[in-house]
């Protein structure tokens, strides 16, 4: 920072605290308080939006990639046991579709989605440190006004000896006047143009992620469903009746009657 970027620091921070002490009066702008409380929302909302988007996606690679790393390690533990049985024939079909959505992952729905949906969140997402930055000016320049009418307000109601002092103050405040109000009336304008286009601007990413969470759970039932007719007619009926559960539990039963089980 430079001497003069130092020094005006150092002059708005002391105006600040004389406006916490009441010693100068502080400008209060409810219209653009309420435009920026407005902005400041959807500035949250679009920040969220961008963080659970990647998480959705990074979401749907690990569900993928955990589902091929599970179907591998059942099918090497049916290939040990029973490598002809209609639940290893089962198995391999499950590791042969899962593996297959795996790579549709990020054959058709990777690209797509970063295309139709981060890219877009990302891009509004960029202009906030614009947005802010131009926020930030305008309430510098807020300070400086509000010194340099305070400035004034002091000379009128004790004029100085030198003729010079008041002019100067007058010309001072008119011109941070000018520049606070340029900036502040360009926010107030524009911020809510901003939000307007945010509906039409999402619509159609929220399209997208639609039609593709919708691809992808239907891809994943045409696969998975094909791995069923490796099963016989009856296991629907018996998982129905809760008759599969019974069974689970008479085998854990009889690993708990095993010696080297029951031990423990």
């Amino acid at each position: 920072m430079s001497c003069a970027g130092m020094k005006k620091a150092m002059n708005r921070a002391g105006t600040t605290l004389m406006q916490k002490a009441g010693q100068i009066e502080k400008t209060v702008d409810s219209e653009f308080q309420e435009e920026e409380g407005k902005y400041r929302v959807f500035e949250k909302e679009v920040n969220a939006m961008q963080k659970e988007s990647k998480t959705y996606l990074d979401a749907m690679r690990s569900m993928t990639s955990t589902q091929a790393r599970l179907a591998e390690t059942m099918e090497l533990f049916y290939n040990a046991a029973d490598r002809g049985s209609d639940n290893a024939m089962a198995c391999h079909a499950y590791k042969q579709a899962v593996e297959e959505l795996d790579q549709g992952i990020a054959r058709e729905l990777d690209q797509p989605y970063r295309t139709g949906i981060l890219e877009p969140v990302g891009r509004m997402a960029s202009y906030f440190p614009t947005i802010n930055e131009a926020v930030s000016k305008r309430n510098k320049k807020l300070l400086d006004y509000d010194a340099a009418r305070s400035r004034l307000r002091k000379l009128i109601d004790k004029p100085s000896d030198d003729p010079t002092k008041l002019p100067r103050a007058q010309e001072e405040n008119d011109q941070t006047k000018d520049v606070f109000e340029m900036l502040n009336e360009q926010l107030i304008s524009e911020l809510p143009q901003l939000l307007d286009l945010r509906v039409p601007f999402f619509d159609p990413s929220f399209e997208a992620m639609i039609r593709m969470q919708c691809k992808f759970a239907e891809e994943g039932y045409d696969k998975l469903g094909g791995v069923q007719r490796y099963f016989s007619d009856s296991i629907r009926d018996e998982y129905a009746a809760g008759q599969l559960d019974s069974q689970v539990e008479a085998v854990l039963q009889e690993m708990k009657d095993l010696t080297i089980v029951g031990s423990g």
